[in-house]
Formats: structure tokens, C-alpha cells, sequence
């Protein structure tokens, strides 16, 4: 298959909750597509209940990728993950089927579908940072990136310290701000599209409400107690929304009532931060969640990128 008549690469992207797999699968079945995952937790075994894993007998015969393959005692960074997700849209593309990227993890798809060269690391820089984390704790190194980086501490939440130190760390090795290093909006591939699914707070919030209450209802807690003993040694599993409450409330110190709060509560800021960092892309089409037509509308998208793009314009990642 000749470069310029690849397949469209599809994102499917927005808010935890706002029913991105659901369309991902609709379109997949109409493009004749395969799925891959851009969900950053998903890919560790043994996390389904807690990251909304679809189960195999709901993925419809359509083949899904980046999905449980590793262990929660390994770490997958950004970089890791760019390449895996960019090798399985090269093989998809070469089989003449389209790849239908969803997930919530608004940086890892940036980097997947965006020109991003990532910057280097230094062993002794980043084990000096992270002594001094646990040392000082995230909130003073917070504010540390934030005299140096304002724009990239202000994209960083506080409690993310793995990711304040990754952004000192850049900082230190190369002279210039975090941010100068993020994804720039532009594609790899030209023959991108990226569908947003549109929903109003009020009814995410009343969906996040509902899907956490499920997720304890069909046993959080016992996956938690499961992953426990592994969790202490998982750098980035270890921070997935939902799985500290659920221990906290395993070993009493919270109720489970009060656990199911604070998941929600989490969930619901995660996915504000989604909805914040997807509507600052204009390549977004939003399409809402709600609308009969939405599978419909996204087609159209796909179809106008590519009778708008010339032969040449087209190519792999």
C-alpha cells in the first residue's frame, strides 16, 4: 500500500464518561477499524474495574491494542507509550483498516498524533528531584516549577508529583521551560482527525456519579486489595483515580460511602482538566454525546479530510 492512501487515523476524544467507547466501537465497525487504547492505566493487567476497562465479550470481535500489557510493577512513560501506539497504527494501516485511537489521557495522545521529540533524562538529576519530593513533598516542588514555569505548572496538578519532577528535570538538563518541550498542534500525519465528544456538566457529573457507585458495586475494592502488594512497587499504575480510596477504605480508615465520594470527587477535577485541555485544541470536531447522528457527523469528518487532502499531502507515522 502505497503512503498516500493509508487510512485516516481516528481520535476519539473528551471527558471521562462522555461516551467515547461507545463511538470509537460504532465507528470502528463502519470503517472497518481496529481500536487502539490511549488511556494511560489501561495498559497495566489486572486494572479493569478501576479504569473502566472494556471487557473482551463488549469489544464486538473488534481487535483492541495497548491493552493489558503490562505489569503494574512496571512503569510506562509518555515516550514508551508514543512508540507502542505508533507502531500498532503502522500495522493497522498497513493491513488497510483504519485505527480508532480513545482514551482520556490528553497528553499521551498528544504525543502519539502531534510532532513531539522528547527531551533526555539524566538518572542522577531525576533521583535527586525525587529524594527532594519526598523529602519536601509535591507542593514545594509545586511551587518550585511554578517560579521556573509558570505556563507548565499551571498545566501539572499539584499532586502529580511524578510529573513536576519529569518537568524539573527537562528544565535542568536543557536551560529552557517544560512547556517549550510540549507536543506543538501540529500532526505527524496529516491525515488525522480528531472527534471530541460534547456533553454538559451536569449530566457527566451525574454519569461519573453513577459509573463510580458501579465500579464499587462490581468490586473496586476487591481488585484494589488484589493489586496491593504489587501497587507499593508501580510508579504510575499506583496513580490511577479511584484505587487509594478504595484501599483506604479496605484497611478502615474511611467508609465506603466516604471512599465512593472521594472517587467522584476526584473524577469529576480529571475530568474537567480533560475537557479543559481538549477544548484548547481548535482541530477538535465535537460532536454530542447525545445526538442520534453523532456516529454520523463523525463519518462526515473522516470523509472531508479526505477528499480535502491531496495524494502527496498523506502519509504514515
Amino acid at each position: 500500500m502505497s503512503a498516500e492512501s493509508h487510512p485516516v487515523i481516528v481520535a476519539i476524544v473528551g471527558a471521562t464518561a462522555s461516551g467515547k467507547t461507545g463511538l470509537s466501537l460504532d465507528l470502528a465497525e463502519r470503517l472497518g477499524g481496529e481500536i487502539v487504547n490511549t488511556d494511560a492505566m489501561q495498559v497495566y493487567r489486572g486494572m479493569d474495574i478501576g479504569t473502566a476497562k472494556l471487557p473482551p465479550t463488549e469489544r464486538r470481535g473488534i481487535a483492541h491494542h495497548l491493552l493489558d500489557r503490562l505489569d503494574v510493577t512496571e512503569t510506562a512513560t509518555v515516550a514508551d507509550f508514543q512508540v507502542w501506539a505508533r507502531e500498532a497504527i503502522a500495522e493497522i494501516r498497513a493491513r488497510g483498516n483504519t485505527p480508532v485511537l480513545v482514551g482520556g489521557s490528553a497528553l499521551y495522545t498528544r504525543a502519539i498524533l502531534d510532532r513531539f521529540e522528547f527531551p533526555g533524562t539524566d538518572e542522577s538529576v531525576r533521583r535527586e528531584l525525587e529524594e527532594e519530593l519526598a523529602r519536601a513533598g509535591h507542593v514545594a516542588l509545586h511551587q518550585r516549577l511554578r517560579d521556573l514555569d509558570a505556563e507548565a505548572a499551571a498545566k501539572i496538578p499539584r499532586e502529580n508529583g511524578r510529573r513536576i519532577v519529569r518537568a524539573l528535570e527537562v528544565i535542568a538538563l536543557t536551560g529552557r521551560p517544560y512547556s517549550a518541550s510540549l507536543p506543538t498542534p501540529t500532526y505527524a500525519d496529516p491525515r488525522t482527525v480528531q472527534i471530541g465528544v460534547d456533553i454538559d456538566r451536569p449530566t457527566l457529573d451525574a454519569r461519573i456519579a453513577t459509573r463510580v457507585r458501579q465500579m464499587y458495586a462490581d468490586g473496586l475494592v476487591e481488585e484494589a486489595e488484589r493489586l496491593d502488594l504489587r501497587f507499593e512497587r508501580a510508579r504510575t499504575a499506583s496513580r490511577a483515580i479511584g484505587y487509594h480510596d478504595a484501599a483506604a477504605h479496605l484497611g478502615g480508615e474511611i467508609t465506603r460511602d466516604e471512599a465512593i465520594a472521594r472517587t467522584q470527587a476526584a473524577t469529576r477535577r480529571f475530568a474537567r482538566r480533560q475537557d479543559g485541555w481538549f477544548r484548547k485544541d481548535p482541530r477538535v470536531s465535537w460532536v454530542r454525546f447525545d445526538d442520534p447522528d453523532r456516529v454520523e457527523h463523525a463519518l462526515r469528518e473522516v470523509a472531508a479530510l479526505d477528499r480535502s487532502q491531496t495524494p502527496e499531502q498523506g502519509g504514515p507515522l
